[in-house]
């Protein structure tokens, strides 16, 4: 065989492998972009739920504790605010984790109010939405580990080379991370 027809060979298989190299570690990126976005779907659906079950457990509450008025009204704003926050970058994220602590901060008032009222406490309905609420804080605690897990992965891949090549001529960028939050080292202190 003659050297060109060699060098012509050589440079055109590298091209194939470099084009397939580049089309599959794109088609790679993308598949773990997609698993971000499905991970964070999964987290505002259980924040969604327990914004479902907020209503209830104010309605249940106000029908024992009328004169409360101010809290509820704290929670119903708390959950109100939520709702409008769409996160689309990693500031957008922060708004959205701290109007969630602000719902969060809402249920824990509403929850110590209900404590006042023994005939609340032991009232069926109220005893199965907070356990409601409770199933659902563990869920969101777990879909936040979950999204936080999707997102290193994704992180990770388009930063390491060679695939950082692909990741910036395609546009992706880093996903922020839910963190915890100031003062979570410390254990909270319980007094009788």
């Amino acid at each position: 065989m003659n050297k060109g027809l060699i060098a012509v060979l050589a440079i055109v298989g590298t091209i194939l492998l470099g084009s397939f190299w580049y089309v599959s570690t794109g088609n790679s990126l993308i598949a773990l972009d997609e698993g971000v976005s499905s991970s964070w779907s999964q987290v505002e659906n259980v924040y969604q739920r327990r914004a479902d079950l907020i209503p209830n457990l104010v309605n249940t509450v106000k029908g024992y504790a009328k004169h409360e008025a101010e809290v509820l009204e704290t929670v119903t704003q708390a959950r109100a605010s939520v709702g409008q926050i769409k996160v689309n970058s990693p500031e957008d994220l922060k708004k959205f984790d701290q109007a969630q602590t602000g719902l969060s901060s809402a249920l824990s008032r509403l929850m110590v109010v209900a404590e006042k009222y023994p005939e609340l406490k032991a009232d069926k309905s109220f005893l199965e939405l907070q356990s409601q609420l409770e199933g659902t804080e563990n869920r969101i605690t777990i879909e936040r580990q979950r999204f936080n897990e999707t997102a290193r992965a994704f992180n990770t891949a388009i930063r390491q080379f060679p695939a950082s090549i692909v990741a910036g001529n395609k546009g992706f960028k880093e996903r922020a991370y839910f963190a915890a939050k100031a003062g979570a080292e410390n254990a909270p202190e319980v007094k009788f």
